[in-house]
């Protein structure tokens, strides 16, 4: 059992896939978890699935009031906020060509402004050792071909922690970055469409540990970083995807 148990979490986007593990991880391991999420019938329908207390909140990453309205229901609540997962994000492929002015504003509006935010509202609210930790992507580093805009929006993340790293020093709070490789989500099924067999061979034979990710194992990462046992680790990093990434 990791040292976390009696916090008050938020997981953003976790109605499914790598958010809804995280949640469930969490909130196994004796934390107060709250998720989130733009679909109420989804998100009810998760909350449903996770039991032991898990509260859904409806909201909106890209949109400040809609956070303020969350965070204030939290702090109202719980009276803080110890965890912040900053899931909700996603992406869309297209070569250079077909890009369209659409795709770059939703993946920059979602994966960029919806992480400002999601952290500079949850400032006012951080309990004492706070940790945030923000999914990335290993797209990050290395995009592939289609995924040029998802993988900018991931790089500008990492840079935005090394600055606010620096920025919020002295404050208590921790900032990682956890970048999962290919996972074994619906999400990522879908955006094969009709090709998926021969994407997730693909992926598959790309991976030096000869398959790709799931969901849990991207969650026990996060878990770790929220925990004590991380509480001197801060602006990382880690990628989880089985060192695809790396060859």
């Amino acid at each position: 059992m990791l040292s976390i148990n009696g916090k008050i979490a938020l997981v953003t986007g976790a109605s499914s896939g790598i958010g809804f593990a995280i949640a469930k991880h969490l909130s196994e391991n004796g934390l107060k978890v709250v998720i989130t999420g733009r679909r109420q019938g989804a998100l009810d329908e998760a909350v449903q699935k996770l039991g032991n207390g898990v509260i859904g909140i409806v909201s909106d990453v890209t949109s400040q009031s809609s956070l303020n309205n969350l965070y204030a229901k939290i702090h109202e609540q719980f009276g803080q906020l110890d965890i912040l997962v900053a899931n909700a994000g996603g992406g869309e492929h297209a070569p250079l060509g077909q890009i369209t002015e659409e795709q770059i504003d939703k993946q920059f509006s979602t994966n960029v402004k919806g992480v400002v935010f999601t952290l500079q509202e949850a400032l006012p609210i951080f309990g004492e050792s706070a940790s945030v930790i923000i999914i990335g992507s290993s797209a990050s580093i290395d995009p592939g071909a289609t995924m040029s805009i998802y993988g900018g929006t991931k790089a500008a993340v990492r840079n935005m922690v090394r600055s606010w790293v620096s920025e919020l020093k002295g404050k208590g709070i921790r900032i990682n970055i956890v970048s999962p490789g290919p996972t074994n989500t619906d999400s990522l099924k879908e955006a094969f469409g009709e090709n998926v067999e021969a994407g997730l061979a693909y992926l598959t034979d790309k991976s030096p540990i000869g398959r790709i990710g799931e969901p849990a194992e991207i969650a026990s990462v996060v878990a770790f970083l929220a925990s004590d046992s991380a509480s001197y680790i801060n602006g990382v990093e880690l990628f989880v995807d089985g060192g695809a990434s790396q060859i």
